[in-house]
């Protein structure tokens, strides 16, 4: 009987394409007491065998009498009368006459349920099958072990990029966590102490699960992305630069670069080079982002903007004022819609980095903003009338003799 092996290994269970099990039947009713008998058709890989028929024979093979469906799933089930049968099964397109597998001895008792598989794994029918067609069995086994270590492999790197994303959602809500965790009573530096202590952790949780990862799938850019993020979080600002310089090379080389994340590696780039002080890097890293990630341009260059004025309010750093004012510019002028009111922090940004400029009239201790911080003032203003720095900077403008824009409403005195 000439075999024709990749009938019965039935490829598309290796793919794990199972579609649900058909409803089980038979194709003849018994006439009297029966016995019923159900099992699995597996395929030599080990993997269930959908479709086909399993019959029962009393002439070794000759004549089929009772025929079951085999279900998408491999299983079949079905009745007849007592006695030994040899088990036979045909895939769908085994040609008349032949079959693909049989098992002999099988009893069907009156009453009882009878469990028999038809094993295609066995050694048995394994020994059976020419040279040829088991050394392509074992080579598929051989594949299909290393698709399912990569499954595996794959399940443990999304279980981890999961528990990234909640990490990094605590380091972004670090301060109500540590508010809520310490109560009503916490001084403001016993809750910023808690919020660094929250925030290291999570990152630390982040460079071990990454540091693993990208050791385990070395070429998967993301990975060393999120490895950056936490890098950059502890301040070791040089591994971050390694890091997200090897994910924007590694997508650069990819057949079909992901453009987001290579956006984020080199505004994350940027985020390092602010942080340290390096503007032209900073700045080149930024533009890198905003080009080669259009889609999500406004965000790296608002956040530019933001974290210049961050490295400014925090150290005062000479450098930090201008460099806060180009970025917010930049910004600006990238907007689409120059007057969406998701643009009034560039604008108190701007007007932020232009007062350090501001002088004081020795006669009336008026401001004397230069032109520029007072028409970004006025603007924050008019798209943010009720803004959380709206009081500040009317404030600002009223101490410097200019009249505040109308649409701000001054709040209340208690």
């Amino acid at each position: 009987m000439k075999r024709n092996l990749t009938h019965r290994l039935a490829l598309a269970a290796l793919a794990g394409l199972l579609a649900l099990a058909s409803a089980p039947g038979h194709a003849q009713a018994p006439a009297a007491s029966t016995g019923k008998i159900h099992g699995r058709v597996i395929n030599p890989t080990g993997q269930p065998q959908g479709n086909g028929t399993v019959s029962l024979s009393t002439d070794g093979g000759v004549t089929l009498k009772y025929n079951f469906p085999v279900s998408d799933t491999g299983e079949y089930s079905g009745e007849a009368p007592p006695g030994t049968y040899m088990v036979v099964y045909r895939a769908a397109d085994t040609p008349a006459g032949k079959i693909v597998d049989s098992i002999r001895g099988v009893k069907v008792v009156a009453g009882e349920d009878t469990a028999q598989d038809v094993d295609m794994s066995r050694q048995e029918y394994i020994d059976k099958m020419p040279a040829d067609e088991r050394k392509q069995l074992e080579e598929m086994k051989k594949n299909n072990a290393e698709a399912m270590k990569a499954n595996v492999l794959i399940n443990q790197l999304n279980a981890d990029l999961k528990a990234v994303s909640q990490d990094r959602k605590d380091i972004d809500n670090a301060t109500a966590i540590a508010t809520q965790t310490l109560g009503g009573s916490a001084t403001k530096a016993d809750i910023a102490a808690k919020v660094t202590e929250i925030r290291t952790a999570k990152y630390n949780d982040i460079d071990s699960m990454m540091t693993k990862d990208t050791g385990l799938r070395p070429d998967e850019a993301l990975l060393w992305n999120q490895l950056a993020y936490a890098q950059a979080g502890l301040e070791k600002y040089d591994d971050a630069i390694t890091s997200y310089k090897k994910a924007v090379d590694l997508e650069n080389a990819a057949k079909k670069p992901r453009l987001p994340v290579i956006g984020q590696a080199e505004a994350g780039l940027g985020e390092v080079y602010a942080r340290t002080g390096k503007v032209p890097d900073a700045n080149t890293a930024y533009a890198a982002a905003a080009k080669d990630d259009p889609t999500n341009a406004m965000i790296y260059l608002k956040n530019q903007a933001i974290i210049f004025f961050q490295e400014n309010n925090g150290a005062s750093a000479a450098w930090a004022g201008p460099a806060q004012v180009a970025a917010a510019d930049q910004a600006i002028k990238a907007a689409p819609n120059p007057n969406d009111p998701n643009l009034a922090i560039l604008y108190y940004i701007k007007g932020q980095g232009l007062i350090v400029n501001a002088n004081v009239d020795p006669k009336t201790g008026k401001y004397l903003l230069p032109p520029d911080c007072t028409a970004a003032y006025q603007k924050y203003l008019e798209l943010a009338p009720s803004g959380q720095f709206a009081q500040e900077v009317a404030g600002i403008l009223q101490q410097a003799g200019e009249k505040v824009s109308s649409s701000y409403k001054a709040p209340k005195s208690r």
